[in-house]
Protein backbone atom coordinates (compact mmCIF):
# COMPACT_ATOMS: atom_id res chain seq x y z
CA UNK A 1 0.00 0.00 0.00
CA UNK A 2 1.09 3.53 -0.56
CA UNK A 3 -1.09 4.80 2.30
CA UNK A 4 -4.52 6.56 1.71
CA UNK A 5 -6.49 10.02 2.00
CA UNK A 6 -8.32 10.28 5.73
CA UNK A 7 -10.61 12.97 6.62
CA UNK A 8 -10.20 14.35 10.11
CA UNK A 9 -12.18 16.52 12.13
CA UNK A 10 -10.50 19.19 13.42
CA UNK A 11 -10.81 21.61 16.44
CA UNK A 12 -8.82 24.51 14.83
CA UNK A 13 -9.79 27.06 18.18
CA UNK A 14 -12.32 26.92 20.84
CA UNK A 15 -15.86 27.81 20.04
CA UNK A 16 -15.41 27.38 16.64
CA UNK A 17 -17.44 25.01 14.05
CA UNK A 18 -15.81 21.64 13.77
CA UNK A 19 -13.77 21.67 10.94
CA UNK A 20 -13.41 18.77 8.24
CA UNK A 21 -10.08 18.58 6.74
CA UNK A 22 -8.24 15.76 4.22
CA UNK A 23 -4.84 14.48 4.46
CA UNK A 24 -2.53 11.56 3.18
CA UNK A 25 -1.85 9.12 5.72
CA UNK A 26 1.24 7.29 4.63
CA UNK A 27 2.03 3.62 5.22
CA UNK A 28 3.34 2.52 8.13
CA UNK A 29 7.36 2.61 8.72
CA UNK A 30 8.88 0.47 10.91
CA UNK A 31 7.30 -0.38 14.10
CA UNK A 32 4.06 1.46 12.78
CA UNK A 33 0.82 0.49 12.81
CA UNK A 34 -2.06 1.74 9.97
CA UNK A 35 -5.82 1.78 11.72
CA UNK A 36 -9.17 2.12 9.93
CA UNK A 37 -10.85 3.43 12.17
CA UNK A 38 -14.02 1.69 13.14
CA UNK A 39 -15.20 4.16 16.71
CA UNK A 40 -14.05 6.70 17.78
CA UNK A 41 -15.75 7.60 21.29
CA UNK A 42 -17.11 11.52 22.38
CA UNK A 43 -15.82 12.22 25.56
CA UNK A 44 -16.80 14.57 28.00
CA UNK A 45 -13.60 15.92 27.81
CA UNK A 46 -13.56 16.46 23.74
CA UNK A 47 -16.63 18.66 24.84
CA UNK A 48 -14.90 20.90 27.33
CA UNK A 49 -12.05 21.44 24.16
CA UNK A 50 -14.94 22.38 22.19
CA UNK A 51 -15.94 24.92 24.78
CA UNK A 52 -12.33 26.24 25.58
CA UNK A 53 -12.91 25.05 29.11
CA UNK A 54 -9.49 23.01 28.72
CA UNK A 55 -6.01 25.22 27.08
CA UNK A 56 -6.02 24.31 23.48
CA UNK A 57 -2.64 24.79 22.17
CA UNK A 58 -3.49 24.68 18.60
CA UNK A 59 -6.02 23.44 16.09
CA UNK A 60 -6.26 19.68 17.06
CA UNK A 61 -7.76 16.50 15.67
CA UNK A 62 -10.37 15.52 18.51
CA UNK A 63 -10.44 12.06 19.78
CA UNK A 64 -9.24 10.32 22.16
CA UNK A 65 -10.97 6.96 22.41
CA UNK A 66 -10.65 4.86 19.30
CA UNK A 67 -11.59 1.26 18.16
CA UNK A 68 -9.67 0.46 15.19
CA UNK A 69 -9.30 -2.83 12.19
CA UNK A 70 -5.47 -3.15 11.56
CA UNK A 71 -4.91 -2.25 7.73
CA UNK A 72 -1.14 -2.79 7.67
CA UNK A 73 1.54 -3.36 9.98
CA UNK A 74 4.95 -1.72 10.08
CA UNK A 75 8.38 -3.43 9.86
CA UNK A 76 8.89 -5.46 13.23
CA UNK A 77 5.47 -4.97 14.24
CA UNK A 78 3.70 -8.67 15.00
CA UNK A 79 1.99 -8.15 18.23
CA UNK A 80 0.34 -5.33 20.34
CA UNK A 81 1.82 -4.33 23.63
CA UNK A 82 0.93 -6.93 25.76
CA UNK A 83 2.68 -9.89 23.03
CA UNK A 84 -0.38 -10.84 21.97
CA UNK A 85 0.12 -11.55 17.53
CA UNK A 86 -1.97 -9.50 15.58
CA UNK A 87 -2.48 -9.35 11.94
CA UNK A 88 -4.54 -7.11 9.46
CA UNK A 89 -8.15 -7.14 10.17
CA UNK A 90 -7.75 -7.57 13.92
CA UNK A 91 -9.27 -5.08 15.72
CA UNK A 92 -7.51 -3.21 18.48
CA UNK A 93 -8.33 -0.76 21.20
CA UNK A 94 -6.11 2.23 21.35
CA UNK A 95 -5.68 5.59 23.06
CA UNK A 96 -3.37 7.98 21.66
CA UNK A 97 -1.12 8.93 24.27
CA UNK A 98 2.40 8.01 24.72
CA UNK A 99 4.51 7.89 27.72
CA UNK A 100 7.75 9.52 27.13
CA UNK A 101 9.53 6.73 28.84
CA UNK A 102 12.61 8.74 30.43
CA UNK A 103 11.35 10.53 33.19
CA UNK A 104 10.95 10.20 37.00
CA UNK A 105 7.59 9.21 36.76
CA UNK A 106 7.92 6.89 33.75
CA UNK A 107 10.97 5.42 35.33
CA UNK A 108 10.87 5.64 38.74
CA UNK A 109 7.88 5.76 40.36
CA UNK A 110 6.41 3.81 37.26
CA UNK A 111 2.97 6.03 37.13
CA UNK A 112 2.82 7.12 33.42
CA UNK A 113 -0.20 8.89 33.91
CA UNK A 114 1.84 11.23 35.40
CA UNK A 115 4.14 11.99 33.03
CA UNK A 116 4.08 15.67 31.32
CA UNK A 117 4.14 13.67 28.02
CA UNK A 118 1.53 11.08 28.19
CA UNK A 119 -1.02 13.80 26.79
CA UNK A 120 1.13 15.53 24.18
CA UNK A 121 0.04 13.18 21.42
CA UNK A 122 -3.37 14.87 21.46
CA UNK A 123 -2.38 18.11 20.48
CA UNK A 124 -0.27 17.13 17.98
CA UNK A 125 -0.05 18.37 14.26
CA UNK A 126 -3.34 18.54 12.75
CA UNK A 127 -2.22 18.31 9.59
CA UNK A 128 -0.09 15.23 10.55
CA UNK A 129 -1.27 11.73 9.75
CA UNK A 130 -3.53 11.19 12.82
CA UNK A 131 -3.34 9.53 15.59
CA UNK A 132 -6.59 10.57 17.18
CA UNK A 133 -9.69 8.82 17.07
CA UNK A 134 -12.29 11.47 14.80
CA UNK A 135 -10.37 10.64 11.43
CA UNK A 136 -11.32 7.53 9.58
CA UNK A 137 -7.81 6.44 9.36
CA UNK A 138 -5.04 6.81 12.22
CA UNK A 139 -0.75 5.53 12.04
CA UNK A 140 0.07 4.49 15.45
CA UNK A 141 3.71 5.58 16.44
CA UNK A 142 5.97 3.00 17.52
CA UNK A 143 5.75 4.02 21.16
CA UNK A 144 1.72 4.21 21.40
CA UNK A 145 0.12 1.42 23.12
CA UNK A 146 -2.68 -0.38 21.63
CA UNK A 147 -4.43 -4.19 21.92
CA UNK A 148 -5.73 -6.49 20.49
CA UNK A 149 -9.60 -6.87 20.83
CA UNK A 150 -10.68 -10.95 21.63
CA UNK A 151 -13.27 -12.34 18.43
CA UNK A 152 -16.07 -12.97 20.91
CA UNK A 153 -16.23 -8.99 22.61
CA UNK A 154 -18.09 -6.61 20.74
CA UNK A 155 -16.68 -3.81 20.01
CA UNK A 156 -19.61 -2.01 21.25
CA UNK A 157 -18.65 -3.40 24.89
CA UNK A 158 -15.25 -2.36 24.45
CA UNK A 159 -16.08 1.55 23.71
CA UNK A 160 -18.95 1.56 26.03
CA UNK A 161 -17.82 3.97 28.51
CA UNK A 162 -14.66 4.62 26.53
CA UNK A 163 -11.80 6.15 28.34
CA UNK A 164 -13.78 6.43 31.41
CA UNK A 165 -13.07 2.68 32.16
CA UNK A 166 -9.41 2.76 32.36
CA UNK A 167 -9.43 5.93 34.55
CA UNK A 168 -11.95 3.96 37.03
CA UNK A 169 -9.61 1.26 37.00
CA UNK A 170 -6.91 3.07 37.96
CA UNK A 171 -9.08 5.37 40.31
CA UNK A 172 -10.34 2.27 42.52
CA UNK A 173 -6.61 0.83 42.35
CA UNK A 174 -5.19 3.99 43.92
CA UNK A 175 -7.74 3.99 46.72
CA UNK A 176 -7.01 0.54 47.46
CA UNK A 177 -9.57 -1.07 45.52
CA UNK A 178 -13.08 -2.30 46.62
CA UNK A 179 -13.49 -4.37 49.89
CA UNK A 180 -16.41 -7.23 49.01
CA UNK A 181 -19.45 -6.24 51.49
CA UNK A 182 -18.93 -2.82 51.44
CA UNK A 183 -21.02 0.25 50.33
CA UNK A 184 -19.77 2.23 47.33
CA UNK A 185 -21.28 5.84 46.37
CA UNK A 186 -21.02 7.24 42.90
CA UNK A 187 -21.17 11.05 42.29
CA UNK A 188 -22.05 11.13 38.97
CA UNK A 189 -23.93 8.86 36.02
CA UNK A 190 -21.93 10.33 33.04
CA UNK A 191 -19.76 7.67 31.53
CA UNK A 192 -17.03 7.58 34.54
CA UNK A 193 -19.71 7.48 37.35
CA UNK A 194 -21.33 4.50 35.19
CA UNK A 195 -18.06 2.23 34.54
CA UNK A 196 -17.37 2.85 38.32
CA UNK A 197 -20.58 1.44 39.29
CA UNK A 198 -19.92 -1.17 37.01
CA UNK A 199 -17.08 -2.19 38.29
CA UNK A 200 -18.08 -1.36 41.88
CA UNK A 201 -21.05 -4.07 41.22
CA UNK A 202 -18.47 -6.94 39.69
CA UNK A 203 -16.39 -6.35 42.57
CA UNK A 204 -18.36 -7.49 45.19
CA UNK A 205 -20.14 -4.43 46.78
CA UNK A 206 -22.88 -5.10 48.70
CA UNK A 207 -24.44 -1.60 48.10
CA UNK A 208 -23.90 0.79 45.11
CA UNK A 209 -25.58 3.87 45.66
CA UNK A 210 -25.75 6.56 42.25
CA UNK A 211 -26.46 10.17 42.57
CA UNK A 212 -26.88 11.53 39.02
CA UNK A 213 -29.35 12.63 36.13
CA UNK A 214 -31.55 12.28 34.19
CA UNK A 215 -33.29 9.75 34.15
CA UNK A 216 -32.20 7.44 31.30
CA UNK A 217 -28.98 7.13 32.96
CA UNK A 218 -29.94 6.20 36.35
CA UNK A 219 -32.07 3.32 34.73
CA UNK A 220 -28.76 2.19 32.75
CA UNK A 221 -26.72 2.66 36.21
CA UNK A 222 -29.12 -0.06 37.51
CA UNK A 223 -29.05 -2.61 34.64
CA UNK A 224 -25.12 -2.54 34.89
CA UNK A 225 -25.38 -2.75 39.23
CA UNK A 226 -26.99 0.31 41.32
CA UNK A 227 -28.93 -0.94 44.17
CA UNK A 228 -30.14 2.35 44.59
CA UNK A 229 -30.15 5.61 42.74
CA UNK A 230 -30.85 9.16 43.95
CA UNK A 231 -32.28 11.44 40.88
CA UNK A 232 -30.50 15.09 40.98
CA UNK A 233 -33.83 16.38 39.04
CA UNK A 234 -36.13 15.14 41.99
CA UNK A 235 -34.10 15.59 45.45
CA UNK A 236 -32.65 18.80 44.44
CA UNK A 237 -30.74 19.79 47.58
CA UNK A 238 -27.70 18.97 49.51
CA UNK A 239 -29.38 18.31 52.87
CA UNK A 240 -31.96 16.07 51.08
CA UNK A 241 -29.58 14.13 49.02
CA UNK A 242 -27.12 13.54 52.44
CA UNK A 243 -30.27 12.45 54.22
CA UNK A 244 -31.49 9.82 51.38
CA UNK A 245 -27.90 8.26 51.75
CA UNK A 246 -27.69 8.17 55.55
CA UNK A 247 -31.01 6.52 55.48
CA UNK A 248 -30.07 3.74 53.03
CA UNK A 249 -26.95 3.37 54.78
CA UNK A 250 -27.74 2.93 58.35
CA UNK A 251 -26.78 6.48 59.16
CA UNK A 252 -23.27 5.79 58.69
CA UNK A 253 -22.58 7.22 55.09
CA UNK A 254 -20.49 5.27 52.25
CA UNK A 255 -17.76 3.28 52.84
CA UNK A 256 -16.15 4.68 49.57
CA UNK A 257 -17.31 7.87 47.88
CA UNK A 258 -16.18 8.14 44.17
CA UNK A 259 -16.63 11.31 42.76
CA UNK A 260 -17.46 11.61 38.67
CA UNK A 261 -19.54 14.86 38.88
CA UNK A 262 -17.09 16.98 37.13
CA UNK A 263 -18.16 20.07 39.06
CA UNK A 264 -16.53 21.41 42.18
CA UNK A 265 -19.26 21.68 44.76
CA UNK A 266 -19.63 17.76 44.31
CA UNK A 267 -17.00 17.62 46.29
CA UNK A 268 -17.99 19.08 49.57
CA UNK A 269 -20.91 17.20 49.28
CA UNK A 270 -19.00 13.89 48.65
CA UNK A 271 -17.58 14.93 52.33
CA UNK A 272 -20.19 14.63 54.21
CA UNK A 273 -21.34 10.97 52.62
CA UNK A 274 -18.24 9.33 53.65
CA UNK A 275 -18.51 7.29 56.43
CA UNK A 276 -16.24 6.97 59.52
CA UNK A 277 -12.82 5.38 58.35
CA UNK A 278 -13.96 5.65 54.92
CA UNK A 279 -12.25 6.49 51.42
CA UNK A 280 -12.80 9.21 49.03
CA UNK A 281 -11.47 9.19 45.32
CA UNK A 282 -11.59 12.91 43.56
CA UNK A 283 -11.57 11.62 39.62
CA UNK A 284 -14.03 13.99 37.72
CA UNK A 285 -12.62 17.24 38.53
CA UNK A 286 -9.88 17.19 35.96
CA UNK A 287 -11.51 20.17 34.07
CA UNK A 288 -13.36 21.74 37.17
CA UNK A 289 -11.40 24.71 38.80
CA UNK A 290 -12.42 26.32 41.39
CA UNK A 291 -12.45 25.92 45.02
CA UNK A 292 -14.04 24.85 48.35
CA UNK A 293 -13.69 25.05 52.08
CA UNK A 294 -12.53 22.11 53.54
CA UNK A 295 -12.21 21.78 57.59
CA UNK A 296 -8.76 20.13 58.01
CA UNK A 297 -10.03 18.24 61.41
CA UNK A 298 -13.07 16.67 59.78
CA UNK A 299 -10.63 14.30 57.94
CA UNK A 300 -8.64 13.85 61.10
CA UNK A 301 -11.02 13.05 63.60
CA UNK A 302 -13.39 11.12 60.88
CA UNK A 303 -9.88 9.06 59.95
CA UNK A 304 -10.67 9.89 56.19
CA UNK A 305 -8.69 8.72 53.28
CA UNK A 306 -8.56 10.40 50.27
CA UNK A 307 -6.87 10.34 46.85
CA UNK A 308 -7.09 11.97 43.06
CA UNK A 309 -6.78 9.93 40.13
CA UNK A 310 -5.88 11.77 36.67
CA UNK A 311 -6.29 9.98 33.57
CA UNK A 312 -4.83 5.85 33.67
CA UNK A 313 -2.13 4.10 32.15
CA UNK A 314 -1.30 1.34 29.44
CA UNK A 315 -2.38 -1.67 31.66
CA UNK A 316 -5.75 -0.25 32.53
CA UNK A 317 -7.13 0.04 28.53
CA UNK A 318 -6.08 -3.94 28.52
CA UNK A 319 -7.85 -4.08 32.02
CA UNK A 320 -11.06 -2.36 30.01
CA UNK A 321 -10.85 -4.75 27.53
CA UNK A 322 -10.83 -8.01 30.21
CA UNK A 323 -13.76 -6.23 32.22
CA UNK A 324 -15.55 -5.82 28.80
CA UNK A 325 -14.79 -9.40 27.56
CA UNK A 326 -16.38 -10.91 31.32
CA UNK A 327 -18.79 -8.63 31.39
CA UNK A 328 -20.59 -8.28 28.07
CA UNK A 329 -22.85 -11.05 28.21
CA UNK A 330 -24.54 -10.45 31.47
CA UNK A 331 -24.35 -6.54 31.72
CA UNK A 332 -25.79 -4.88 28.89
CA UNK A 333 -22.41 -2.90 28.13
CA UNK A 334 -22.46 -2.22 24.58
CA UNK A 335 -26.21 -0.80 24.66
CA UNK A 336 -24.91 2.28 26.87
CA UNK A 337 -23.61 3.30 22.92
CA UNK A 338 -26.81 5.50 22.34
CA UNK A 339 -25.82 7.43 19.58
CA UNK A 340 -23.83 7.11 16.15
CA UNK A 341 -22.96 9.99 14.50
CA UNK A 342 -20.72 10.45 10.72
CA UNK A 343 -17.50 12.48 10.85
CA UNK A 344 -19.49 15.72 9.45
CA UNK A 345 -21.96 15.33 12.13
CA UNK A 346 -18.69 15.49 15.07
CA UNK A 347 -20.22 19.31 16.52
CA UNK A 348 -23.65 18.10 16.51
CA UNK A 349 -22.66 14.64 19.09
CA UNK A 350 -20.72 17.23 21.16
CA UNK A 351 -23.66 19.23 21.49
CA UNK A 352 -25.70 16.22 22.70
CA UNK A 353 -23.03 15.11 25.31
CA UNK A 354 -22.94 18.37 26.48
CA UNK A 355 -26.87 18.27 26.98
CA UNK A 356 -26.24 14.68 28.53
CA UNK A 357 -28.89 13.59 26.02
CA UNK A 358 -26.56 10.68 25.25
CA UNK A 359 -24.89 7.95 27.32
CA UNK A 360 -22.18 7.21 25.28
CA UNK A 361 -22.03 8.59 21.84
CA UNK A 362 -19.42 7.65 19.05
CA UNK A 363 -18.08 8.99 16.05
CA UNK A 364 -18.22 6.07 12.69
CA UNK A 365 -16.05 8.14 10.52
CA UNK A 366 -16.00 5.25 8.19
Amino acid sequence: MNGCLAKRAVLVSPNAPIEIWDGHVPSPGAGEVLLKTLFGGVCGTDVHLWKGEVELPGPCILGHEGIGEIVELGTGVATDFAGTQIKPGDRVYWVPMTPCGRCHHCTVTKDASSCEEWVAALFGDAKAPPVATYAQFALLPGRMPFYRIPDDTPSEAVIAFGCALPTVLQAYERIGGIRVGETVLVQGSGPVGLAATLVASMCGASQVIVIGTPARRLDYARRIGATEVIDLGIETTVAGRREGVLALTGGRGADLVFEAAGVVPAFAEGLELIAKGGRYVVVGLWSAPGSVAVEPRVLNNRNLTIAGSALFQARHVRQAIGVAQKCHRQMPMAEAVTHRFELKDAEIALSMVSRLETIKAVIVPN
